[in-house]
């Protein structure tokens, strides 16, 4: 009998030692990803403008607040229109405790990822009872009243009403000289927060908690049977993304020495929307290129302006309409987004691949089996 339970036990115990195997061959695998990252974006901030320093700061602050997102929305299957106001919260408490406080940086971007969070708890919690149009129109809500909570007027002398609230920059250590451009300390933290932020995400959703968000995705009543607490789980992803947010919105207040309400509207949430979809739902790596875009589709818009000599109306649509353009053919040309058109033409390619390796395999295959026979039987003729 104790033979027959420790043979029963022994594949449960095979299959935990490879699970934990398997999650430290993840880490590693992540840890090293992140390094490399982040040599890389030392090389590009180090060979770089000053103006192109702060472009990359700004798409690292949107890439934390993508790839928040790309869980809440692209893994869990919740619509979330208020994470430009999860933005603002964390850029408000970066602000007020680095005006106020005498804490070093990282802290304050630990407490604005706190607060945040604390924030995105209290979101979670009704949101995880509400569906479709209902859960867009809560977010919405909380995305168009929260900013304008600058401007009530008890809070204004606290929150600096429509100007908001400038911030220090952050000073680059002394050991880099006094001659180092504070705009590559600004793109090196947030490239930083970035990496660490993928880098955490990815850990979690390959783990056991992405396992469960993607089952209440994709059938919450078949979840429900199976054990899983669906509005537990939603609340914690609401955590997740909200905390990404605040980070971002800490970033972006290091980044731009500034927050005020006109950089969090309503279009910043719309905009981080259509980041997860160009980049690819679901995806962290199509955060990155939903960032990309986010970025560099302005810039782009601003320079194609300045050489046609647009009008002013017309060159302050652009941008808006070039958003348009390419969700537009990101969507026709490529349904699962950057991301997914990449992975799919890897796969094609691979797929082509193949039958050339097995044609060159079966033809090698006949002088390899007469090299073998001339081996064996030379010493015979």
């Amino acid at each position: 009998m104790i033979g027959t339970t420790r043979q029963a036990a022994a594949p449960a115990r095979a299959a935990e030692r490879a699970r934990l195997a398997l999650g430290r061959y993840r880490l590693v695998r992540h840890a090293l990803g992140a390094a490399a990252a982040l040599v890389a974006l030392y090389a590009l901030t180090s060979a770089v403008s000053p103006y192109r320093d702060l472009q990359i700061a700004q798409a690292a602050y949107l890439t934390c607040a993508v790839a928040g997102l790309t869980v809440l929305t692209g893994l869990g299957g919740q619509i979330s229109l208020g994470h430009g106001a999860f933005m603002a919260v964390g850029a408000y408490t970066t602000a007020l405790l680095l005006n106020h406080r005498s804490w070093p940086l990282a802290a304050v971007l630990a407490a604005a990822v706190v607060v945040t969070a604390a924030a995105g708890t209290a979101v979670g919690a009704v949101a995880a009872r509400l569906h479709g149009p209902y859960l867009a129109g809560a977010t919405l809500a909380f995305a168009v009243g929260l900013p304008g909570l600058a401007n009530y007027e008890p809070l204004l002398d606290l929150l600096g009403g429509q100007n908001g609230l400038s911030v220090t920059p952050p000073v680059p250590p002394a050991a880099l000289g006094e001659t180092f451009p504070v705009e590559r300390w600004q793109a090196w933290i947030a490239c930083l927060g970035a990496v660490l932020t993928l880098f955490l995400l990815a850990n979690l959703v390959r783990g056991r908690f992405g396992r469960t968000l993607r089952a209440t995705r994709d059938d919450e009543i078949a979840a429900a049977l199976h054990g899983v607490r669906v509005a537990r789980v939603r609340i914690i992803a609401t955590v997740v993304s909200a905390a990404c947010a605040g980070l971002a919105g800490g970033l972006l207040a290091v980044a731009t020495t500034l927050a005020a309400p006109g950089a969090f509207p309503l279009a910043l949430s719309l905009q981080l929307i259509a980041a997860i979809i160009i980049g690819g739902l679901g995806s962290l790596a199509g955060a990155v290129w939903g960032a990309l875009v986010l970025v560099f589709v302005p810039a782009w818009a601003s320079d194609l302006a300045q050489s046609a000599d647009l009008s002013h109306n017309i060159a302050s649509n652009l941008p808006l309409a070039l958003y348009g353009l390419v969700l537009i053919v990101v969507t026709l040309v490529f349904p699962r987004g950057i991301q997914g058109g990449l992975r799919a033409a890897r796969t094609a390619l691979a797929r082509r691949r193949s039958p050339r390796d097995d044609a060159a395999h079966e033809e090698a295959a006949p002088h390899d089996t007469a090299a073998r026979d001339t081996a064996v039987h030379g010493g015979d003729s």
